[in-house]
């Protein structure tokens, strides 16, 4: 690593200009929001965690069902920063459930481009590849309908493996 004081200089210049807290904090209040709305909507299908702050990297919330909690699973609602879209994660509770689902969903269409485990989770799907931030109330229905369709997917696929 580079010299870590320059590197905390630069983060701090960044930091006081203003711009990144302010784009960090609307960021976490539109997921935050997304999260409210989705425990209204989707409480009948899902339970939702609350939110979770990454390194700068990605801000998400878990949510699941009986279903997943029997296999030891649970879906992830991610804001990627660094690619800056939305995302749907497929996570085990410990190294070895996710470890044993990637070897069942090595194959799938979502990890078939894919030669080693993701570093977080067992699969990911795109939601949303460039989010207008202008229009929340329409980027919280695409991202709403898009979720429970990537979700019903994996749903299904998971129940074959039984």
């Amino acid at each position: 690593m580079k010299n870590l004081n320059k590197y905390v200089s630069i983060y701090q210049n960044q930091i006081k200009k203003g711009d990144i807290l302010i784009a960090y904090n609307e960021l976490v209040k539109f997921l935050m929001n997304l999260r409210t709305t989705f425990i209204k909507r989707l409480s009948e299908k899902y339970s939702f965690s609350g939110i979770l702050h990454g390194y700068l990297d990605y801000t998400y919330f878990y949510y699941s069902n009986d279903f997943l909690k029997t296999k030891k699973l649970k879906l992830g609602l991610v804001l990627n920063h660094l690619e800056m879209r939305f995302e749907v994660w497929l996570l085990g509770n410990t190294k070895p459930v996710q470890k044993k689902y990637w070897e069942l969903s090595k194959s799938t269409k979502w990890n078939n481009n894919k030669d080693e485990m993701p570093e977080y989770s067992i699969l990911e799907t795109i939601l949303v590849e460039k989010p207008d931030f202008n229009n929340l109330d329409k980027l919280t229905e695409q991202i709403e309908t898009k979720m429970i369709k990537a979700s019903e997917e994996i749903l299904d696929y998971l129940k074959t493996l039984n």
